[in-house]
């Protein structure tokens, strides 16, 4: 787990937006996976101007680690959470079981750089990063997507933060983001919601593909009081209880290319439908078809 050139600028796209680093909390205690050239670069193309002095002060205080460069960016502290101190954690916490009270609404900003996607429980761990974020807070995760199995217990779809960060768990979404690695062939892609596109959102390639996930804080209410349900089911469902009323059938019935289009057509139809700013964009050199909204322009 560390902070990359991919996480360097979504941190740099956050601040820009308005995220606070006033007091930021790690998963894990995130190296610098980063060369100086790289952050110099960075910095300058955000308008952050940095002398090489400054920048190798960064890395000669954070003796591999990213504490020095969260404050360079305006923090004021940096907490680090983890199930052990053996990497100099600050506070010590395993993460398949709740945040304690103590730690709850208590940080600006909470990043997770790798961590979670190597805990058990999930979905605990998830609710701890929401429930340690103050009202207002950004909560940023760079995480596994493609082709890393092994990495860690899981992989993620971009289904699963769309779905745990609404407004009925205290959250909205501002970007979700996949982006392939090598870097030197990397190409940004800003992922639509599957439940307003009204359509599974998925990608096959041949390269790592990391997820980015990143949603604010926008009230103090109870956390997955009811779990998150998958979106195309959710509306399956909710059709078919309105098929049941004679009244609303035709109004809810599924396209004609669903019902009765075979299989090649219905390939045919998404891949040129119009959507958002553009259309339906296969993701060189992928194998597969990638609903696109917007390249990332940073």
């Amino acid at each position: 787990m560390g902070i990359d050139k991919a996480s360097v600028r979504i941190l740099l796209e956050g601040l820009e937006a308005g995220a606070s680093f006033d007091h930021v909390l790690t998963i894990g205690r995130q190296e610098l996976h980063i060369k100086k050239s790289e952050l110099t670069s960075l910095l300058s193309r955000h308008g952050i101007d940095v002398s090489s002095e400054a920048t190798k002060k960064i890395f000669s205080d954070a003796s591999g680690y990213c504490e020095p460069l969260f404050r360079f960016l305006g923090a004021r502290k940096v907490d680090s959470l983890d199930i052990s101190t053996f990497e100099g954690a600050s506070i010590q916490h395993d993460m398949n079981e709740p945040l304690p009270k103590e730690l709850s609404e208590r940080f600006t900003f909470v990043f997770d750089g790798g961590s979670i996607e190597h805990v058990f429980h999930y979905p605990v761990a998830l609710k701890n990063c929401m429930q340690a974020l103050s009202i207002g807070g950004h909560f940023i995760a760079v995480t596994p997507a493609n082709n890393l199995m092994g990495h860690g217990f899981y992989q993620f779809s971009p289904e699963l933060f769309f779905r745990a960060f609404t407004r009925t768990n205290g959250f909205e979404i501002m970007k979700v983001f996949l982006y392939e690695y090598p870097w030197k062939s990397a190409v940004w892609y800003e992922v639509p919601d599957p439940e307003s596109v009204r359509s599974r959102v998925g990608l096959k390639n041949r390269h790592p593909v990391y997820l980015i996930a990143w949603a604010k804080k926008i009230a103090s209410v109870p956390i997955f009081a009811q779990p998150p349900q998958q979106s195309d089911y959710a509306a399956a469902w909710k059709r078919s209880a309105t098929l049941s009323d004679p009244t609303q059938e035709q109004s809810c019935r599924p396209p004609f290319y669903k019902r009765y289009a075979p299989a090649w057509t219905k390939k045919l139809y998404l891949t040129i439908r119009p959507f958002g700013s553009g259309l339906y964009k296969k993701v060189s050199p992928a194998d597969g078809l990638f609903r696109r909204a917007s390249k990332l322009k940073i």
